[in-house]
């Protein structure tokens, strides 16, 4: 099939710039993957909005029961549907609990992100796959001044421009083992930098719409954060922080090699909020 002719995905983050590319270019699927928890201490909004939660479960087709992004990402989603008269497909893969098992009761850090594999490129890696065998064209939402990373992630494609996806294909002679292969998976498409939309234009815009977005879009503990800004995010979100350090209690293990989250619980109130640079999940695209 031509390039042309594939289908466009936007993968939304609940960040303004990826909700920025949803509204202003328009894709045949707009999809965002939902981190959830089981730990009943995190109940969605404190159990203070249950039919929107049970909405999200019917969207989800899975029980959600609470999510250690911020609680507010999932107004965000709704409100943009709104917004934008389209639809989101909500995907999810398995809780974050679960996932930890999965790797022994390691936690995710900065050199180990399977926190970002299995819970976000994978279920709209297999959600894609589930509408077509074809690569698809994906928006990511860089901006101009983050060319660099829109460098790293074309070196990862072919000379055509074609990225691969390594996963199961199928099983051994035997049928013991997986059989791993490279899917062609995406084209990647860069459209705020090819029209050159810069991040003020996109929060202006914002600034004038009703939709309701998250203090910060990614996990309130993520592993990407540097303590100190993690000290400031832990007093906007305490009680999602707080699922983060049960779980270093949990294992023995920690996510971060500085220091221990509980620790960063004790470094006082950051006032001042330290805009670091990792923003992969603002794009709306995983795994930079």
């Amino acid at each position: 099939m031509e390039k042309q002719n594939l289908i466009t995905v936007n993968s939304i983050s609940g960040g303004k710039t990826s909700a920025y590319v949803m509204k202003h270019y328009p894709a045949n699927i707009n999809v965002f993957s939902l981190v959830r928890v089981e730990d009943k201490k995190n109940l969605w909004m404190q159990g203070k909005d249950e039919p929107t939660r049970k909405v999200v479960s019917d969207r989800i087709g899975k029980d959600f029961n609470g999510t250690v992004e911020m609680d507010e990402i999932i107004y965000t989603i709704l409100d943009l549907e709104q917004h934008t008269g389209y639809g989101v497909n909500w995907v999810t893969g398995e809780t974050f609990e679960q996932v930890i098992k999965n790797h022994s009761n390691y936690l995710p850090n900065k050199m180990a992100r399977f926190c970002t594999t299995d819970m976000k490129i994978i279920p709209i890696f297999n959600f894609i796959k589930s509408i077509t065998s074809e690569p698809v064209r994906m928006r990511i939402g860089l901006r101009p001044t983050e060319k660099n990373r829109m460098e790293t992630i074309l070196e990862r494609a072919d000379e055509n421009g074609l990225e691969h996806f390594k996963t199961i294909i199928g099983k051994s002679k035997n049928g013991k083992r997986n059989r791993w292969g490279n899917v062609p998976y995406r084209y990647a498409e860069f459209p705020l930098i090819d029209d050159n939309i810069q991040k003020d234009s996109i929060y202006n815009y914002w600034d004038k719409q009703k939709v309701r977005f998250a203090y910060r879009n990614n996990c309130v503990g993520c592993v990407n954060r540097n303590p100190l800004f993690l000290s400031h995010i832990a007093q906007k979100d305490k009680e999602s922080f707080n699922w983060f350090v049960r779980q270093e209690e949990k294992t023995g293990n920690t996510f971060n090699s500085e220091t221990k989250y509980k620790n960063i619980l004790k470094f006082g109130i950051q006032n001042k909020l330290f805009d670091d640079d990792f923003n992969d999940c603002d794009s709306g695209y995983c795994g930079i």
